[in-house]
């Protein structure tokens, strides 16, 4: 399988299209891609492109299994689930001063392990976004720093 753009690209299902795209390029560094409100936006941060489906989009349509008369989106598609797109940052605690500074409030605490420490926000609609900061594992490079 080929891409032609090299993004990673993942769907969410949002409420409100234009409030999905505010909230992660002012909040997250996401950039517009492309933008067809109340249907539909696409945003871009590094390889990772997301597909951000209203209501009235073709991708939040029901499928074949879980139609219903109307072809409306189904309702379990509604809450979100447990996956989530996975953000790496430099300074957790940097990331979560200023998110909290801009209002903004965490689903958990954060949670340390071997791996590095992360904690969940969610977007308007109730996506799951972990913001993740690597710990310095022996035997790889320490970042350079400025």
């Amino acid at each position: 399988m080929t891409a032609s753009d090299q993004h990673a690209s993942v769907r969410y299902l949002v409420d409100d299209v234009q409030t999905a795209v505010d909230f992660y390029t002012t909040h997250l560094g996401f950039t517009l891609n492309t933008g067809a409100a109340p249907a539909f936006a696409d945003v871009v941060c590094g390889p990772l492109r997301l597909l951000l489906s209203g209501p009235a989009s073709s991708g939040a349509r029901a499928t074949p299994d879980d139609a219903t008369p109307d072809d409306a989106t189904p309702d379990d598609a509604t809450p979100a689930g447990r996956n989530r797109i996975h953000l790496i940052v430099d300074d957790l605690d940097a990331e979560i001063d200023r998110l909290r500074g801009t209002g903004l409030s965490f689903r958990s605490d954060v949670v340390a392990g071997p791996g590095g420490r992360q904690i969940l926000i969610t977007d308007p609609a109730g996506n799951l976004i972990e913001l993740f900061q690597p710990a310095h594992l022996p035997g790889t490079p320490t970042p350079a720093t400025p």
